[in-house]
């Protein structure tokens, strides 16, 4: 398994593609750009996109979709049925994919927005907007905040230390450095 990184200036998000060793089926999550250099990443190794994962559906995640899909017949995943008026299968947290000899588990992360997800594949787990590196996504109001954190600590503090933590924004990071180090996974949310 191979993964690569694509980050996109005009939004500052980052996009993940995760192939085989060699060419083949590959899956991307939060496609927010489909430019030049990420088609090159893609076509360069000799992949094909049959799977799309979505965080969210912030557009700043997806707006690559529709460019990706007038070059790849591909399946689109998200917790909503539509994403910019695109159909997509819609998953939730506790549901098992296996996609692309891949096995992909997906953990609801409501908070920063309601149909958050994250997908934990092997030693990695793609946390969007809800977890970054010391940080924790925006919310509309304290209460989608209480839960942003609850599902983290529940959720995801409670994965292998030594997974790596791939966000949709900012720098990668792993299970235990956000336990030990992101104040707002300690804080106390009885004043929300």
């Amino acid at each position: 398994m191979k993964l690569f990184f694509h980050f996109a200036y005009t939004n500052l998000s980052n996009t993940y593609l995760i192939g085989p060793e060699d060419n083949g089926d590959a899956i991307i999550i939060d496609p927010g750009v489909m430019d030049i250099k990420l088609l090159g990443i893609i076509e360069g190794h000799g992949y094909y996109i049959r799977n799309i994962l979505l965080t969210h559906a912030h557009e700043g995640h997806a707006m690559g979709l529709k460019t990706l899909l007038r070059i790849y017949k591909a399946d689109i995943y998200s917790g909503c049925d539509k994403i910019m008026g695109i159909p997509a299968k819609k998953i939730q947290h506790g549901d098992t994919l296996a996609l692309d000899n891949f096995t992909v588990d997906v953990i609801g992360l409501p908070g920063h927005t309601g149909d958050s997800l994250s997908y934990k594949i092997k030693d990695m787990v793609f946390t969007g907007d809800a977890l970054g590196a010391g940080t924790v996504g925006p919310t509309v109001h304290g209460y989608a905040h209480a839960m942003n954190i609850n599902s983290l600590n529940e959720r995801i503090l409670s994965l292998d230390e030594n997974l790596l933590i791939f966000p949709g924004h900012g720098p990668p990071s792993t299970v235990k450095a956000e336990a030990l180090f992101n104040s707002y996974l300690s804080e106390d949310l009885s004043n929300h």
